[in-house]
């Protein structure tokens, strides 16, 4: 990477980059990542986490010219966090369960923003605001309910959820009556997001990742929607210019071929 960035003989594209250009990258990587992991490939999850650690390397070098650290320095950190956070490993702490482990971590992390000068003591305190919204609102959630601000199980959520879709269609109808309404479009937009926020909510009840479940769902509808693009073709035509009632028809053709694929 140090010779990619030389200035002399380095790459033109890599010496044009900077943490901002290649944040996007490190984020895609990461999915990548995980994206191996649902597939189970371990072929594809070696390369891909080299690809990620690329990323690392290449941040670590655009900080080292900078003069502000070095690969060596953020693996000595981490090295050091770890330690430090796992008392009941590297220091004589007692070894506990799960939960109390967690709660330990928390607090160590609780007593480092503090030595750092963090004065915010929120429960929501350090969930970072880079993390993908749905994500981010889990832990949110995930914050409030180790206070007791959380529903008792997935009823109440649920009955929620519906509370929210009817508002949801209400702000429909009223940018439906006033297309160029823009407060009536904001106010879609925030009833939206509370419904989203919602689902999140009923999928952390139920122990389900939500990123996991959504990953799911963009799988199986890619796959049945290839599925109706390879039936069309199979006939003779293409999807673009059928009607909305000839694409369904496909569409639960290839419903259906799953279903008789899978016995």
């Amino acid at each position: 990477m140090a010779r990619l960035r030389d200035p002399a003989s380095g790459c033109p594209w890599d010496l044009a980059q900077d943490f901002a250009t290649i944040a996007p990258y490190t984020i895609e990587e990461a999915y990548e990542v995980a994206d191996a992991i649902d597939r189970g490939d371990m072929e594809g999850l070696r390369d891909e986490l080299g690809d990620l650690l690329l990323q690392v390397v290449f941040h670590a070098q655009m900080a080292r010219e900078a003069g502000h650290f070095g690969f060596e320095d953020l693996a000595r950190a981490i090295a050091d966090k770890m330690e430090r956070r796992h008392p009941h490993v590297f220091g004589d702490a007692d070894r506990e369960d799960a939960d109390a482990v967690r709660a330990s971590w928390e607090e160590i992390k609780r007593a480092e923003r503090a030595a750092a000068g963090d004065t915010d003591t929120s429960a929501l305190a350090g969930i970072s605001r880079g993390l993908p919204e749905w994500q981010r609102a889990v832990k949110l959630q995930d914050r409030a309910a180790r206070v007791g601000f959380d529903w008792p199980g997935p009823g109440p959520v649920m009955a929620k959820l519906e509370e929210e879709l009817a508002e949801v269609g209400a702000e429909f109808a009223a940018v439906a009556a006033a297309p160029e309404d823009a407060a009536a479009r904001d106010r879609l937009e925030a009833e939206l997001g509370d419904l989203l926020f919602v689902a999140a909510n009923l999928a952390r009840h139920a122990g389900v990742d939500v990123g996991a479940a959504l990953r799911r769902a963009n799988h199986k509808f890619e796959r049945r929607f290839r599925g109706m693009e390879a039936l069309a073709a199979a006939d003779g035509t293409c999807l673009a210019g059928l009607s909305l009632d000839t694409q369904d028809a496909y569409w639960e053709r290839a419903k259906a071929g799953e279903r008789g694929a899978s016995g």
